[in-house]
């Protein structure tokens, strides 16, 4: 599936702002799964923007507006081109045994640990516990029960928590938006020791129901030996497939917010967002 994405940030201030510093991670990774075939990053007040790849593998784009402005656009216009369905492996069957002994799983160790918004505390080893009260199987059927308790127990509720809501207190709510489920979804998985990161991007709505969403979205990777990073969705009860696209990752939404900068001056009066996704062949989805 070939999609066009154009992502658009617009801050408004209440009077002047200077001296501004940003960096953005819009563009989409290259993988396995999909490669971007352009990016195109708009800025408006005009900066010559520099980029480089950080510790996971992610693009930065950077720049800076000396001077005054009273309004700052960022505009990220993408082409992705994703596997087809029946074109991608399944995932083997591995037990928890075999990952614990993997050799691999070792260079991880920053996924199955505590990060800014996953603290592992006991709660969330509970609820991994309870989800899967049938018993343990094989790696990435635990990822997707586990994903599934998720989806089943938790309300999608938009305004209930913030950006800052980390996974133990959205876990007490047992509601709030996809960054919500993702962190949570982390901690099940890692509190049983399997390494798992965030992952922001996009997803193509062919068939909306309730639930879906239509701009920037999360979900998570857990990886297994032999095949790399399997990818779930708990927002919508699903592995991911040709419809999502794969932005940036990391451990948590710390390490990978879409943009984050500093600058001097007025406040913030408003924060716009419009993302836009279009399969090539012209069906057009709005957030």
């Amino acid at each position: 599936m070939q999609l066009r994405i154009n992502h658009r940030t617009t801050f408004t201030y209440a009077g002047n702002a200077h001296d501004s510093f940003n960096e953005v991670r819009l563009r989409p990774i290259d993988d396995a799964f999909q490669k971007c075939l352009s990016f195109d990053l708009r800025l408006d007040p005009v900066a010559a923007a520099q980029e480089y790849s950080d510790f996971y593998g992610n693009t930065i784009h950077y720049f800076d507006i000396a001077d005054a402005h009273t309004k700052l656009v960022v505009e990220a216009q993408s082409l992705v081109q994703t596997t087809p369905n029946d074109d991608r492996p399944p995932v083997p069957s591995v037990s928890s045994s075999d990952l614990e002994c993997s050799a691999e799983r070792e260079m991880f160790a920053e996924f199955y640990t505590s990060s800014h918004y996953v603290p592992l505390e006991v709660e969330l080893w509970r609820e991994a516990q309870d989800a899967l009260v049938e018993g343990r199987a094989d790696v990435w059927n635990e990822v997707c029960r586990l994903g599934r308790h998720i989806y089943r127990t938790f309300a999608y509720r938009p305004k209930t928590t913030g950006v800052n809501t980390r996974a133990n207190d959205a876990l007490k709510l047992r509601m709030g938006v996809c960054q919500d489920f993702a962190h949570v979804h982390l901690g099940l998985c890692r509190s049983l020791g399997i390494p798992a990161r965030y992952v922001s991007g996009y997803f193509f709505n062919t068939t909306r129901r309730p639930r879906e969403i239509e701009a920037s979205h999360a979900w998570i990777e857990a990886y297994v030996p032999g095949f790399g990073w399997a990818a779930f969705d708990a927002t919508h009860d699903r592995p991911a497939d040709d419809r999502y696209v794969k932005v940036a990752v990391g451990r948590d939404y710390a390490d990978i917010r879409p943009i984050n900068g500093t600058y001097r001056g007025a406040p913030t009066r408003s924060l716009k967002v419009d993302v836009k996704v279009r399969e090539t062949n012209g069906r057009l989805v709005h957030a």
